[in-house]
């Protein structure tokens, strides 16, 4: 294997806002660039001199005459808008995150895993785990505060929404992430990042503090050889880097509610995206457990509508004077897809699939996921102020 990692890959993304401007027509929002998070990168890190030596006047006052006021008292806690205190609330998260080290092929990977069960079950990013898939890779983790790296074994992937699941061999009782309701949240929530921050050292995480900038966002991302879109994501501008990937994303009660994931990069202008990452709500995490944990590996997407949606709100619905307040606004209908066939449009909502409610974004996906290519798809949408029910064909994505 080379001594020197390779970088980590950069991805050219389409970002769509929740909330566009209304107007007559509905058009789509604007679109922006990602970067994938996972970390190839042994980073070279340069520190500036600022103002001269900085602490190098740090001896005491009698040798150099000088006379210095210092005060003995320690630093205050930052604290979050519930009055918890940052440090208490990751001191209490951190035993359960670790760093994750993929070596496969003279190439090496890094991100971040939230261990699930005290058998050790983590779960992760896909991406950050996908050049050992094949099984000529090997998988290590290590703890928080720890140095130990142990052997974790592939036990499930979804490629498509960026999930995996892994285990940490030969062990027991230990400690886990508390899961929270990613449905609750609201834009300017505050949440804290969690994660293993460039590669800089594994077992010692980075911890960022932000806010939910927006919720339901949609997200495609495309390299030289795939592409993919994930959808209903949450923004944040809680500071994250390559190597957060499979991180959490905590609500101010120190519970996770999000698992870091891509960060924008640059326009097609040249202009550079500031405090602009994303995260895959642990609900959409919830919904494929039981399938990773069997093992099950998704390597082609389950069935396929070919919209891009977002939860819809009473927000949403004064906005833009819509009949219903929950279920999944369609932004974007894909050309040539089953739902462009079949006659969905943008600005529909759709509140049931197969019989089965739709009450935000999500649940279209974890429908969708217990079907196949070929299946018939009932779809009820509201639209304007008809309840129409489409029969729709699923597909395969392309």
């Amino acid at each position: 294997m080379s001594d020197t990692p390779e970088l980590h890959r950069q991805i050219e993304p389409v970002i769509t806002p929740s909330a566009p401007e209304p107007s007559s027509s509905f058009s789509p929002p604007s679109r922006s660039k990602r970067t994938w998070l996972s970390s190839g990168i042994a980073p070279l890190l340069v520190a500036a001199l600022v103002g001269g030596l900085a602490g190098h006047y740090a001896g005491g006052g009698s040798s150099s005459g000088l006379a210095i006021n210092q005060l003995n008292g320690s630093p205050s806690a930052a604290v979050l808008p519930n009055g918890k205190s940052i440090p208490s609330l990751i001191k209490s998260v951190l035993p359960a995150i670790v760093s994750i080290d993929v070596k496969a092929n003279g190439s090496e990977d890094q991100g971040t895993g939230m261990i699930i069960t005290k058998s050790g079950y983590v779960v992760t990013n896909n991406h950050v785990i996908a050049a050992a898939a094949g099984g000529s890779g090997t998988i290590t983790v290590t703890a928080s505060g720890s140095t130990k790296a142990m052997a974790a074994t592939l036990i499930g992937t979804n490629p498509v929404d960026d999930v995996a699941l892994i285990k940490i061999s030969n062990v027991s009782n230990e400690p886990t992430v508390v899961f929270g309701n990613s449905n609750a949240l609201q834009v300017g929530d505050a949440v804290v990042a969690i994660g293993n921050a460039l590669g800089l050292a594994a077992g010692t995480p980075t911890v960022t503090t932000g806010i939910v900038s927006a919720m339901g966002r949609t997200v495609t991302a495309g390299s030289a050889t795939s592409s993919e879109t994930l959808n209903n994501m949450i923004q944040t501008d809680a500071a994250i880097n390559p190597g957060n990937s499979g991180g959490p994303l905590l609500d101010s009660a120190g519970a996770v509610i999000g698992m870091d994931t891509a960060v924008a990069g640059t326009l097609p202008d040249g202009t550079s995206a500031q405090n602009i990452g994303f995260a895959i709500p642990v609900a959409t995490i919830q919904s494929q457990l039981a399938a990773l944990k069997k093992g099950e590996s998704v390597v082609t997407h389950h069935a396929y509508l070919g919209v891009e949606i977002m939860d819809d709100n009473a927000s949403i619905q004064q906005q833009y004077g819509l009949s219903v307040s929950t279920g999944a606004l369609i932004l974007s209908v894909v050309a040539n897809s089953p739902a462009a066939r079949f006659g969905l449009k943008q600005g529909d909502v759709i509140t049931a699939i197969n019989g089965t409610a739709v009450n935000q974004a999500a649940d279209v996906q974890a429908i969708l996921s217990l079907l196949h290519q070929g299946d018939s798809a009932k779809v009820r949408i509201s639209r304007g102020s008809s309840t129409l029910t489409v029969k729709v064909t699923l597909g395969r994505t392309p």
